[in-house]
Protein backbone atom coordinates (compact mmCIF):
# COMPACT_ATOMS: atom_id res chain seq x y z
CA UNK A 1 0.00 0.00 0.00
CA UNK A 2 1.19 3.84 -0.20
CA UNK A 3 1.66 3.93 3.41
CA UNK A 4 3.82 0.78 4.03
CA UNK A 5 5.23 -0.32 0.99
CA UNK A 6 4.06 -2.57 -2.62
CA UNK A 7 3.45 -6.34 -1.77
CA UNK A 8 2.35 -7.06 -4.93
CA UNK A 9 4.17 -8.96 -7.73
CA UNK A 10 6.05 -6.21 -10.58
CA UNK A 11 3.48 -8.16 -13.44
CA UNK A 12 0.19 -7.18 -11.13
CA UNK A 13 1.63 -3.88 -10.76
CA UNK A 14 1.70 -3.53 -14.40
CA UNK A 15 -1.19 -4.97 -15.71
CA UNK A 16 -3.39 -2.86 -12.89
CA UNK A 17 -1.65 0.52 -14.46
CA UNK A 18 -2.49 -0.45 -18.02
CA UNK A 19 -5.87 -1.51 -17.26
CA UNK A 20 -7.22 1.53 -15.68
CA UNK A 21 -4.80 3.67 -18.15
CA UNK A 22 -7.06 2.35 -21.03
CA UNK A 23 -10.29 2.52 -19.28
CA UNK A 24 -9.63 5.90 -18.16
CA UNK A 25 -8.71 7.18 -21.39
CA UNK A 26 -11.93 6.46 -23.34
CA UNK A 27 -12.75 9.86 -24.50
CA UNK A 28 -16.97 9.38 -23.49
CA UNK A 29 -17.21 13.63 -24.55
CA UNK A 30 -15.96 13.22 -27.62
CA UNK A 31 -17.87 9.57 -28.58
CA UNK A 32 -20.99 11.27 -27.61
CA UNK A 33 -21.15 14.69 -29.32
CA UNK A 34 -19.98 12.92 -32.34
CA UNK A 35 -22.32 9.91 -32.09
CA UNK A 36 -25.02 12.73 -31.45
CA UNK A 37 -24.43 14.93 -34.59
CA UNK A 38 -23.14 17.70 -32.20
CA UNK A 39 -19.68 17.71 -34.07
CA UNK A 40 -15.92 17.92 -32.47
CA UNK A 41 -16.15 18.91 -28.74
CA UNK A 42 -12.57 19.85 -29.09
CA UNK A 43 -13.63 22.36 -31.58
CA UNK A 44 -16.08 23.97 -29.08
CA UNK A 45 -15.41 26.49 -26.16
CA UNK A 46 -12.49 25.62 -24.22
CA UNK A 47 -12.14 22.53 -26.20
CA UNK A 48 -12.24 20.22 -23.32
CA UNK A 49 -13.32 17.11 -23.50
CA UNK A 50 -15.29 16.99 -20.42
CA UNK A 51 -19.02 17.22 -19.63
CA UNK A 52 -18.50 21.17 -18.59
CA UNK A 53 -17.15 21.56 -22.02
CA UNK A 54 -20.34 19.27 -23.41
CA UNK A 55 -22.37 21.69 -21.87
CA UNK A 56 -21.20 24.43 -23.95
CA UNK A 57 -22.75 22.40 -26.66
CA UNK A 58 -26.54 22.93 -25.26
CA UNK A 59 -27.31 19.47 -24.83
CA UNK A 60 -27.56 18.91 -20.77
CA UNK A 61 -28.25 15.06 -21.50
CA UNK A 62 -25.20 14.68 -23.41
CA UNK A 63 -23.66 16.80 -20.71
CA UNK A 64 -24.73 14.64 -18.28
CA UNK A 65 -23.69 11.43 -19.92
CA UNK A 66 -20.78 12.35 -20.53
CA UNK A 67 -20.16 13.07 -17.02
CA UNK A 68 -21.51 9.68 -16.13
CA UNK A 69 -19.55 7.73 -18.22
CA UNK A 70 -16.47 9.90 -16.87
CA UNK A 71 -17.30 8.76 -13.57
CA UNK A 72 -17.84 5.11 -14.26
CA UNK A 73 -14.50 4.52 -15.83
CA UNK A 74 -12.79 5.37 -12.31
CA UNK A 75 -15.42 3.24 -10.53
CA UNK A 76 -15.09 0.24 -13.47
CA UNK A 77 -11.79 0.40 -13.11
CA UNK A 78 -10.96 -0.05 -9.06
CA UNK A 79 -14.16 -2.39 -8.51
CA UNK A 80 -12.35 -4.92 -11.26
CA UNK A 81 -8.85 -4.50 -10.05
CA UNK A 82 -10.28 -4.30 -6.79
CA UNK A 83 -11.02 -8.33 -6.59
CA UNK A 84 -7.31 -8.68 -6.50
CA UNK A 85 -6.75 -6.37 -3.01
CA UNK A 86 -6.41 -3.01 -2.62
CA UNK A 87 -3.32 -2.22 -4.02
CA UNK A 88 -4.24 -3.16 -7.56
CA UNK A 89 -6.70 -1.28 -7.17
CA UNK A 90 -5.08 2.06 -6.15
CA UNK A 91 -2.80 1.60 -8.98
CA UNK A 92 -5.71 1.34 -11.39
CA UNK A 93 -7.47 3.97 -9.94
CA UNK A 94 -4.53 6.33 -10.23
CA UNK A 95 -4.09 5.50 -13.90
CA UNK A 96 -7.60 5.78 -14.43
CA UNK A 97 -7.69 9.01 -13.70
CA UNK A 98 -4.42 9.58 -15.49
CA UNK A 99 -6.02 8.18 -18.71
CA UNK A 100 -8.88 10.81 -18.59
CA UNK A 101 -6.16 13.91 -18.30
CA UNK A 102 -3.45 11.87 -20.64
CA UNK A 103 -5.32 9.84 -23.34
CA UNK A 104 -3.50 8.29 -25.99
CA UNK A 105 -5.85 8.15 -28.37
CA UNK A 106 -6.44 11.92 -28.10
CA UNK A 107 -2.51 12.61 -28.53
CA UNK A 108 -2.47 12.99 -24.72
CA UNK A 109 -5.23 15.64 -24.03
CA UNK A 110 -7.98 15.11 -21.73
CA UNK A 111 -9.79 16.29 -19.43
CA UNK A 112 -9.97 18.42 -15.86
CA UNK A 113 -10.34 15.06 -14.08
CA UNK A 114 -12.77 15.54 -11.57
CA UNK A 115 -15.52 13.22 -12.67
CA UNK A 116 -13.13 10.57 -12.52
CA UNK A 117 -12.02 11.60 -9.70
CA UNK A 118 -14.98 11.17 -8.35
CA UNK A 119 -15.65 7.88 -10.02
CA UNK A 120 -12.68 6.31 -8.64
CA UNK A 121 -13.53 7.84 -5.32
CA UNK A 122 -16.97 6.05 -5.19
CA UNK A 123 -15.29 2.80 -6.39
CA UNK A 124 -12.38 2.84 -3.74
CA UNK A 125 -13.95 4.92 -0.67
CA UNK A 126 -17.61 5.93 -0.89
CA UNK A 127 -17.77 7.61 2.11
CA UNK A 128 -15.16 9.97 0.32
CA UNK A 129 -17.97 10.45 -2.37
CA UNK A 130 -20.07 11.82 0.11
CA UNK A 131 -17.94 14.17 1.73
CA UNK A 132 -16.83 15.46 -1.69
CA UNK A 133 -20.65 15.80 -2.84
CA UNK A 134 -21.69 17.66 0.37
CA UNK A 135 -18.29 19.98 0.12
CA UNK A 136 -18.60 20.76 -3.65
CA UNK A 137 -22.53 21.43 -3.29
CA UNK A 138 -21.89 23.74 -0.38
CA UNK A 139 -19.17 25.90 -2.06
CA UNK A 140 -20.90 25.53 -5.23
CA UNK A 141 -23.98 27.03 -3.98
CA UNK A 142 -22.35 29.75 -1.98
CA UNK A 143 -20.23 31.17 -4.40
CA UNK A 144 -21.97 29.79 -7.54
CA UNK A 145 -18.32 28.66 -8.95
CA UNK A 146 -18.24 25.03 -9.82
CA UNK A 147 -14.70 25.01 -10.06
CA UNK A 148 -13.88 26.42 -6.75
CA UNK A 149 -16.92 23.84 -5.32
CA UNK A 150 -14.26 21.40 -7.10
CA UNK A 151 -11.21 22.41 -5.89
CA UNK A 152 -12.68 22.63 -2.50
CA UNK A 153 -14.16 19.22 -2.26
CA UNK A 154 -10.70 17.49 -4.10
CA UNK A 155 -8.77 19.19 -1.16
CA UNK A 156 -11.47 17.94 1.67
CA UNK A 157 -11.43 14.37 0.54
CA UNK A 158 -7.75 12.90 1.39
CA UNK A 159 -8.38 14.90 4.91
CA UNK A 160 -11.68 13.03 5.41
CA UNK A 161 -9.98 9.48 4.44
CA UNK A 162 -7.53 10.12 6.95
CA UNK A 163 -9.70 11.29 9.38
CA UNK A 164 -11.23 7.92 8.38
CA UNK A 165 -8.60 5.91 9.26
CA UNK A 166 -7.89 5.14 5.70
CA UNK A 167 -3.89 6.33 5.30
CA UNK A 168 -3.64 4.56 1.37
CA UNK A 169 -6.64 6.17 0.17
CA UNK A 170 -6.02 9.46 1.65
CA UNK A 171 -2.49 9.32 -0.26
CA UNK A 172 -3.46 8.54 -3.25
CA UNK A 173 -6.37 11.57 -3.22
CA UNK A 174 -3.43 14.10 -1.58
CA UNK A 175 -1.96 13.77 -5.32
CA UNK A 176 -5.01 13.50 -7.26
CA UNK A 177 -6.28 16.21 -5.83
CA UNK A 178 -2.86 17.95 -6.39
CA UNK A 179 -2.90 17.11 -10.28
CA UNK A 180 -6.64 18.35 -10.17
CA UNK A 181 -5.21 22.22 -8.87
CA UNK A 182 -2.77 22.01 -11.57
CA UNK A 183 -5.45 20.73 -14.26
CA UNK A 184 -7.74 23.69 -13.47
CA UNK A 185 -4.42 26.45 -12.82
CA UNK A 186 -6.43 28.92 -15.74
CA UNK A 187 -9.32 28.64 -13.26
CA UNK A 188 -7.74 29.56 -10.38
CA UNK A 189 -6.24 32.89 -12.03
CA UNK A 190 -9.42 33.73 -13.56
CA UNK A 191 -11.27 33.56 -10.03
CA UNK A 192 -8.11 35.32 -8.27
CA UNK A 193 -9.08 38.18 -11.23
CA UNK A 194 -12.92 37.85 -10.51
CA UNK A 195 -13.38 36.68 -14.17
CA UNK A 196 -14.66 32.81 -13.30
CA UNK A 197 -18.02 32.27 -15.17
CA UNK A 198 -20.83 31.36 -12.33
CA UNK A 199 -23.45 28.83 -12.16
CA UNK A 200 -25.94 29.48 -14.54
CA UNK A 201 -24.59 32.34 -16.40
CA UNK A 202 -23.00 32.24 -19.58
CA UNK A 203 -19.16 34.19 -19.66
Amino acid sequence: MFASGWTIPLEQMLMALAFGYLLGSIPFGLILTRLAGAGDIRQIGSGNIGATNVLRTGRKGLAAATLLGDALKGTAAVVIAGRYGLEPALLAGFAAFMGHLFPVWLRFKGGKGVATFLGVLIGIAWPGAIVFAVVWLAVAFVTRFSSLGALAASVAVPIALALLGRPAEAQLFAVLAVIVWIRHAENIKRLLAGTESRIGKKG
